[in-house]
């Protein structure tokens, strides 16, 4: 394939350089941009208008998910490819449902890498072998998860809510009034029957929407 414009979204410099040596090493791919978090991503996007970007889900800040839904929100026809060392199966469909193509992770093989990006840049879904296997697994043993009544904007709250930001932080980030996230906070409460703050960090946690060492401050209890 050759002409293909991307956009490397990542906040670990090293990793994005690796990648972009990678990518480039390829007739006719072009890292056109490269940005550190999700919020730039969106400027950077609709600025370069890449053919596809290559994006992390876990950075300072709003997520990845939270990125693609808001890229997506701009233009309907972006073609987004998540790499992450997160492999979990509801944050994998949150991708999918937020508007991704792809998803693969970050121990994926360089031609797996490579195969992927070609694909979902010609508009084809593509997943690795891991998360293919973990989506698999998931499906068989029938496991229902709890954030499949969540919006991708309601699952992100709830991730940063659950990784310690106040109500404040979270307005700010997501450039939401104070009141709307609150809102946002009774109503993710009420559909994943958390009993108080605390659980619902805790459920966040089971979800796999949060890593238990990223939980940083004690919630209230009711």
């Amino acid at each position: 394939m050759t002409g293909v414009t991307i956009l490397l979204v990542d906040d670990h410099p090293i990793v994005r350089e690796g990648y972009r040596r990678l990518l480039e090493r390829q007739p006719g791919f072009t890292v056109c941009a490269e940005v550190d978090n999700a919020q730039s991503a969106y400027q950077a996007y609709k600025e370069h208008n890449p053919d596809i970007v290559v994006m992390d889900i876990t950075m300072p800040g709003t997520s990845g998910i939270e990125a693609v839904r808001h890229i997506r929100q701009w233009d309907k026809n972006a073609r987004i490819l998540i790499f992450s060392m997160h492999l979990g199966a509801a944050m994998t469909l949150k991708a999918f449902e937020a508007g991704a193509l792809g998803f693969v992770t970050k121990s994926s093989a360089p031609r797996e890498v490579i195969r992927a990006v070609s694909a979902v840049a010609s508009g084809t879904r593509v997943l690795s072998e891991d998360v293919s296997q973990v989506l698999a697994a998931d499906r068989l043993a029938g496991t229902s998860h709890l954030v499949e009544s969540l919006s991708p904007r309601e699952a992100e709250i709830l991730r940063l809510l659950a990784s310690g930001n106040s109500s404040e932080d979270i307005a700010e980030l997501l450039k939401l009034s104070h009141k709307t996230v609150r809102n946002h906070h009774y109503t993710i409460k009420s559909k994943i029957g958390a009993r108080n703050d605390a659980h619902m960090v805790w459920l966040a946690v089971e979800a796999g929407l949060v890593q238990i060492n990223d939980v940083k401050i004690e919630l209230s209890q009711d």
